[in-house]
């Protein structure tokens, strides 16, 4: 094993008052949703709202004079991006950061805020990393590594010392994996403090790299995931066999599972999780049978999401659980007709957001239209009862899917 409590604990001295010392808390509401007690560890409060503040500075530290006035290079979908600049802005030292072209705009713009130059190339992390090594070459950089290197490991690692400080008799630990860096580190550091500890890694299922590879399984993985900051290809060389030997299990989750985790710790927590930042929520309730009844620590990794993001996650979130609907009504077209329907779906205590009027592009009569109307609603069986009104009030109703 590359990486010892003793490297985490020189880690977690070094680190001292130059990082969050994040809260870990424990959640009552969660614990009864999930019927676990759970523990959560809130890394999106680091300064650039991501656990990446920690394996950067450690590694930038580790640099010796000659090594800082070169400058260095890493590639990022954003998270280690906005650590390395931040903490190269710091130290002085020049920071260049290859993000994929895809990479959120939050992310590429505060990691420029933060003095960095930004070269957008390539359409994943593993291409972003051919050009990362190509300008290290020829312009003499340093390149740092997101997650394979023993000084980036150690630093993560420092979330597990603190996790056991605060939570000592946690069952299991559950921990989003990209290519490994941060369940490596925190498994060595929770299984040397206390042996028996489950550690449980999160992969989204577009991106299950380190699920195949530690399976002997063709890695497969590719798609427009809400968990960038997870989305690898190519597991570390470093972090596998360190994951191998100490996780018990690697989950996989949908997008639907990781929407509906940022959407909970928003309505629950009242704090904003990215994609990945969310996935080991997204497991637990996933996977109920591993840990109802158990104590359970859960790494909120990053919170850097788009604001976008965050409202269309929120928006499939309500529909999903029966908070806002569509309904297609087919109604006459004549005047006072969309009045009474108002007046019935007041009466129902719903609130109308939206209403398109289809005469043109609807295959009823010409004399009839279809009215699609968007509510906010308390659940579905508020749905139900509105569907009820209108067609005892002689309506034609259909709830319609999302492309219908």
């Amino acid at each position: 094993m590359t990486v010892t409590i003793e490297d985490i604990r020189a880690a977690a001295r070094l680190l001292a008052g130059h990082i969050v010392e994040t809260p870990c808390n424990h959640s009552r509401t969660l614990s009864e949703i999930t019927g676990a007690s759970i523990w959560v560890k809130f890394e999106n409060m680091q300064f650039t709202a991501s656990f990446k503040d920690r394996g950067a500075l450690v590694k930038l530290e580790s640099l010796d004079q000659d090594e800082r006035s070169r400058g260095v290079v890493a590639m990022s979908a954003g998270n280690h991006a906005q650590a390395i600049a931040y903490h190269c802005q710091r130290l002085g030292v020049p920071a260049t950061i290859v993000m994929p072209v895809g990479a959120p705009k939050v992310k590429v713009k505060n990691t420029r805020r933060f003095g960095a130059r930004v070269v957008l190339s390539g359409e994943t992390i593993d291409e972003s990393a051919v050009a990362a090594r190509k300008l290290a070459e020829e312009e003499n950089l340093i390149f740092v590594h997101p997650f394979d290197d023993d000084k980036v490991i150690a630093g993560q690692g420092t979330i597990g010392l603190e996790v056991m400080e605060a939570a000592p008799d946690l069952d299991c630990l559950v921990v989003p994996i990209g290519s490994g860096g941060l369940i490596s580190g925190i498994a060595t550091a929770a299984r040397a403090i206390k042996p028996g500890i489950e550690i449980y890694g999160v992969e989204a299922a577009m991106f299950p790299s380190m699920y195949q590879a530690l399976r002997g399984l063709p890695v497969k993985a590719g798609g427009r995931t809400i968990a960038d900051g997870i989305a690898v290809k190519t597991p570390g060389e470093r972090t596998k066999p360190i994951v191998r030997e100490m996780v018990k299990d690697i989950m996989l989750v949908s997008e639907t599972q990781l929407e509906g985790a940022v959407q909970m710790f928003l309505e629950i927590e009242k704090t904003v999780a990215e994609g990945g930042g969310a996935a080991a929520l997204a497991a637990v309730l996933a996977h109920p049978e591993k840990f109802t009844g158990r104590k359970v620590g859960i790494i909120l990794s990053g919170g850097n999401i788009d604001t976008r993001i965050l409202s269309a996650a929120i928006e499939h979130g309500l529909v999903r659980e029966g908070r806002m609907v569509r309904l297609r009504i087919q109604i006459s077209d004549a005047p006072g007709t969309l009045a009474t329907i108002a007046r019935i779906i007041g009466e129902a205590d719903a609130n109308i957001i939206e209403v398109y009027h289809q005469r043109a592009f609807s295959s009823l009569p010409v004399k009839q239209a279809e009215l699609d109307v968007v509510l906010e609603t308390l659940d579905r069986d508020h749905i139900h009862d509105i569907v009820g009104h209108l067609t005892a009030a002689g309506f034609t109703v259909q709830q319609p899917g999302p492309a219908g």
